[in-house]
């Protein structure tokens, strides 16, 4: 029997993006193609300025590109508009930030159950606590994001973005407002929940560390990718095999 060739999780086209500024046209991105695969963990890596950010953007929809496409989970994102984009994201798509973006006026519990309940599960709070306790914050629970170190906020976010078990999740400098030791937890306990969620992990990093974990090394320059970034780097972590990023 034939094998059935692997598709991509995430597919970006000709990707590029150019944005107005008081001296001209400034190109963002230009001409990315890339592909990603389920159960792959990539780096996004660079100087800053590169394009980092905006290309995880893109891939995720949350921007629109000035040309190419994006297909995710096989839905063109072009063809969507602001809402269909958000939709998707609520159901497929999960995402950890260096700031946390915790509600402030929410418990740790309450702000892993709200995109739950926006999802209209009625079993919010038990999912929560449970993940919460996979985080190591069950007794933590109740308390107020001021209330908590960086370290716990960031686990808090952790949680709240794997409790609704999304096929993709996006991750801006997770560990940037971190100390390396709490960074490093946090990088143990990412894999750890995307490994057991069988999520797929595009992550923009400065943190070395971060990029060696993963299976995929995917280095901008100038907006464009470098194209050694096309070879693997070697992972701690290696979710599939690593020819997956053209």
């Amino acid at each position: 029997m034939a094998e059935v060739e692997l598709q991509p999780l995430i597919s970006a086209q000709k990707l590029s993006k150019r944005v107005s500024s008081p001296e001209g046209e400034l190109a963002l991105l230009v001409d990315v193609d890339l592909n990603i695969f389920p159960g792959e963990a990539v780096a996004i890596v660079g100087a800053s300025g590169a394009g980092k950010s905006t290309l995880l953007g893109l891939l995720a929809g949350l921007d629109t590109p000035s040309a190419g496409r994006v297909v995710l989970d096989n839905t063109d994102l072009s063809l969507l508009d602001e809402d269909g984009r958000a939709r998707l994201r609520a159901g497929r798509v999960g995402f950890v930030f260096q700031s946390f973006h915790l509600l402030p006026n929410l418990t740790a519990l309450e702000n892993v159950m709200l995109p739950l309940e926006l999802a209209g599960r009625h079993d919010a709070r038990p999912a929560a606590a449970e993940i919460l306790a996979r985080v190591g914050l069950a007794p933590r629970a109740q308390h107020y994001p001021k209330q908590l170190s960086g370290g716990e906020q960031q686990r808090v976010a952790l949680a709240r973005a794997f409790a609704g078990e999304p096929k993709v999740m996006f991750a801006d400098e997770p560990t940037g407002n971190l100390d390396s030791v709490t960074g490093q937890k946090i990088i143990d306990l990412l894999f750890a929940l995307n490994q057991e969620r069988n999520a797929t992990l595009v992550l923009v990093t400065h943190d070395e560390a971060l990029a060696r974990a993963c299976t995929h090394r995917v280095e901008l320059e100038a907006g464009r990718i470098k194209p050694a970034a096309s070879q693997a780097s070697p992972a701690s972590h290696s979710a599939r095999p690593r020819e997956g990023v053209q």
